[in-house]
């Protein structure tokens, strides 16, 4: 917002300057006439054309506007562009911690998997892949017995890694840490 202001500023400067300028020469003009006619209607004095030597300051005016316009217009935009730049930059970082975390959830993962045996091995994968599966699906995804399934569920219960929730008739599995 600053930038932006001191934008405006410089932007308003050079038109109050542009209007100083077109006055002056307007002035200057008038005296060169008054001059020309006390002269008697020759512009050229001393070797030079008054109207010619009158130019120089307006040029010099109308420079100074342009820098300035120039410089207000570029505060402006300047702004914008910084904007947008550290909105980039935030939704790069925002994108980078994201995939950090999913990446270290990962990789904790695949260092649980390796402390685990085969059977739990499929059925972690399951649950992981579908939290809060029924027991029954699950014994299809891990393709385990009844009963082998019952005691690797009960295993990975006491080791802390899921949880089994009663819902009437059926169980469902859930991860308790989220990897």
């Amino acid at each position: 917002m600053k930038n932006r202001r001191i934008g405006l500023i410089l932007i308003l400067i050079s038109i109050i300057f542009l209007t100083v300028t077109v006055i002056f020469k307007l002035q200057i003009n008038n005296l060169v006439d008054a001059l020309m006619i006390e002269t008697g209607g020759t512009c050229i004095q001393e070797g030079k054309c008054i109207h010619e030597q009158s130019n120089l300051p307006v040029y010099i005016g109308i420079a100074v506007v342009f820098i300035n316009l120039a410089l207000g217009l570029f505060f402006i935009f300047f702004e914008r562009s910084q904007e947008q730049t550290e909105k980039i930059h935030s939704d790069v970082v925002n994108a980078l911690k994201e995939t950090k975390k999913k990446q270290d959830s990962e990789e904790r993962f695949e260092i649980l998997l390796k402390a685990l045996n085969e059977e739990e091995k499929k059925v972690i994968k399951a649950v992981k892949e579908q939290d809060g599966i029924e027991q029954s699906t699950l014994r299809y995804r891990a393709d385990l017995s009844k009963t082998k399934l019952s005691y690797v569920l009960s295993d990975l219960e006491k080791k802390g890694l899921i949880k089994k929730v009663s819902e009437g008739k059926k169980n469902k599995i859930y991860l308790k840490n989220a990897f």
